[in-house]
């Protein structure tokens, strides 16, 4: 498969197909109203092995999630009638939803509109123009890891934050807290090694399964949303401490 660039399109596109793509099997429901951006991304997406849907507006991307389930949602957020926003917002408040993995991918680029995006629970966030194979390496990333949570794995717990991996269960005081994929990833990775300084690139490898420059502002999102949920007071955080000029850890200490 050979595409040539398309600038006008919004986004990058190189001259060469990637033939290290594999099949993962998983669904992908795009959600754009360019057209033509639909149908490369879904060209790229169906050369990599994924089952792909497309809906050109929120409402029919919404029908669209309640019928088919898909494993993950490309969402641009400058939709004709509900945009992205709204879109994420009513899938996390909706229980038979809220685990739909989200990226975002947007021609608008201030960093309030990424950062609300993330607010609102979506996983990940792209830029137009971007590079198709950029795009395929985030979803592949984003599914590997939700395969990998799902896996077995043992309860953790650092005083009153308690993980149960098995059941996808976070508790405060046996209090369930909801967190999004990316934020239950992040936990978990911080919660397997108590006392241990990620740098933030080293965190983003080993929770997200990538890591790019400029991502910084975005696990600082994720981050500051956890500690929103998890936290008694998240401007004095207790649980995820902040290690200036490096990056993270988890608290080793009791409350």
């Amino acid at each position: 498969m050979r595409i040539q660039p398309n600038n006008s399109a919004g986004f990058v596109v190189p001259a060469e197909a990637d033939d290290n793509f594999y099949p993962m099997n998983e669904r992908i429901l795009v959600v754009d109203d360019d057209k033509e951006i639909a149908r490369l991304l879904r060209g790229y997406l169906e050369q990599a092995g994924f089952s792909v849907l497309v809906a050109h507006d929120g409402g029919t991307a919404l029908h669209a999630l309640r019928r088919e389930r898909p494993d993950l949602l490309l969402l641009d957020l400058m939709l004709p009638d509900k945009d992205g926003w709204t879109v994420t917002r009513t899938i996390r408040s909706d229980q038979q939803l809220a685990e739909t993995l989200i990226i975002m991918i947007t021609a608008r680029i201030e960093d309030t509109d990424k950062i609300l995006g993330l607010e609102l629970g979506a996983d990940d966030y792209i830029t137009k123009p971007f590079n198709p194979r950029e795009v395929i390496a985030r979803v592949r990333a984003l599914l590997r890891r939700t395969r990998k949570n799902a896996a077995p794995a043992r309860s953790l717990s650092v005083g009153d934050l308690r993980l149960d991996a098995d059941r996808r269960l976070v508790t405060i005081r046996d209090v369930p807290v909801e967190l999004t994929p990316t934020e239950f990833s992040l936990l978990q990775t911080l919660m397997d090694s108590p006392g241990y300084v990620f740098t933030r690139g080293e965190l983003m490898e080993r929770a997200l399964g990538y890591s790019y420059d400029g991502m910084d502002r975005t696990l600082d999102s994720h981050v500051k949303n956890l500690r929103r949920k998890i936290e008694d007071d998240p401007r004095t955080p207790h649980y995820i401490q902040t290690v200036y000029g490096i990056g993270y850890r988890l608290s080793e200490e009791e409350l």
